[in-house]
């Protein structure tokens, strides 16, 4: 049975520091709904109602896109071990981009990876848990290293310009790029 919390708790925190692997999902009006599975150890929790998520450079930028147009997001944790449990957090997101006022405060909670473009900076509207009962049971065997991998060989001037030009969504929403390439701390 589903239940709804106002905030994160500390099992709802304890859950998602377990998981190798979560989801984002966003929408804006007559838009396509845009999910997308993230890895890497790129989610935070700020506060019982404010987490965020460090994105890297990938395909498109409809995530940036869906919250400038119309900022609600979802994302869910899957215990793919046991105890299965889902857990979804619903809010509103801000992408904060290295150009911005806000990004030093959000960055020193990362270790930044090469290709680091975003953070995601949520806040917290209601969080749902259910059983999870369907989800079957699996182990992690191993991070996949390509897109850390694939950046830090990037040239940089070339990284940044490619990203550039990363304007709008699938459906024409703008989006803001980032603005320069980041090497990463690892």
């Amino acid at each position: 049975m589903a239940e709804f919390f106002d905030r994160l708790n500390d099992k709802h925190i304890a859950m998602i520091a377990a998981q190798p692997v979560f989801f984002v999902a966003t929408a804006a009006a007559d838009a396509r709904i845009n999910l997308s599975p993230k890895g890497y150890d790129a989610f935070r929790v700020l506060a019982p109602d404010r987490v965020a998520y460090l994105d890297l450079g990938g395909s498109g930028n409809e995530t940036n896109a869906h919250c400038l147009a119309d900022g609600r997001i979802t994302v869910m944790f899957c215990n793919f071990e046991n105890p299965a449990l889902i857990l979804r957090i619903y809010g509103r997101a801000v992408p904060v981009l290295p150009k911005d006022a806000e990004w030093d405060g959000l960055a020193q909670h990362f270790t930044m990876m090469p290709g680091t473009r975003q953070i995601f900076d949520i806040s917290v509207e209601s969080v749902q848990t259910s059983c999870g009962w369907g989800v079957p049971v699996m182990t992690m065997e191993r991070e996949r290293p390509t897109l850390k991998k694939a950046h830090a060989q990037a040239n940089p001037s070339e990284w940044a310009a490619k990203m550039s030009t990363r304007i709008a969504s699938i459906d024409g929403l703008p989006a803001r790029p980032t603005d320069r390439f980041i090497a990463g701390d690892e």
